[in-house]
């Protein structure tokens, strides 16, 4: 079984990875979450890295603010692909977190997007869109998705017309 693993450097990165979750389940895709920390639980961050592979999981979303690197830690751990979520939090509002999460020495490499919200969303889908590459049903439920936010759009558009 296919899932993908959520990671979060700390319980308040949760308000913003509940985007994540909820675009998951909208896709009907398993997932886990979980609190581990780059710099305060390396070992078991590793250690969860390594159990996760061996159930079946195929994608690792991994968010953390400031200048913390969940991502690039879990990515030193496994081949399977790495998605990293930056938290617009502390003084510098997700700069910091997206610089270390997109500067990646080569051969590592991270999938870095947005930060915050929409960010956590996109990450939601783009691990959907990986395992979708394998997933006939899954890449059917993306396009579907995809056509109802183009439809939405179109509603946004034909009512502001109509207020013209």
């Amino acid at each position: 079984m296919s899932w993908v693993a959520i990671l979060m450097g700390s319980e308040s990165d949760w308000p913003v990875m509940q985007s994540t979750t909820a675009m998951l389940k909208d896709l009907d895709i398993d997932f886990e979450v979980r609190v581990t920390s780059a710099h305060r639980t390396p070992q078991a961050t590793q250690e969860f890295v390594h159990d996760a592979e061996a159930r079946g999981c195929r994608v690792f979303v991994c968010a953390a603010g400031m200048a913390a690197h969940l991502a690039g830690a879990v990515a030193a751990h496994t081949v399977r692909p790495v998605i990293g979520v930056p938290i617009d939090s502390g003084p510098l509002q997700g700069f910091d977190a997206l610089l270390s999460t997109v500067q990646m020495p080569g051969g590592i490499p991270v999938a870095t997007v947005a930060v915050g919200k929409a960010g956590a969303k996109n990450a939601a889908y783009l691990a959907a869109q990986i395992l979708a590459v394998s997933d006939a049903d899954l890449h059917s439920r993306l396009e579907a998705d995809r056509e109802s936010n183009r439809d939405k759009v179109a509603q946004q558009n034909e009512s502001v017309q109509a207020s013209l």
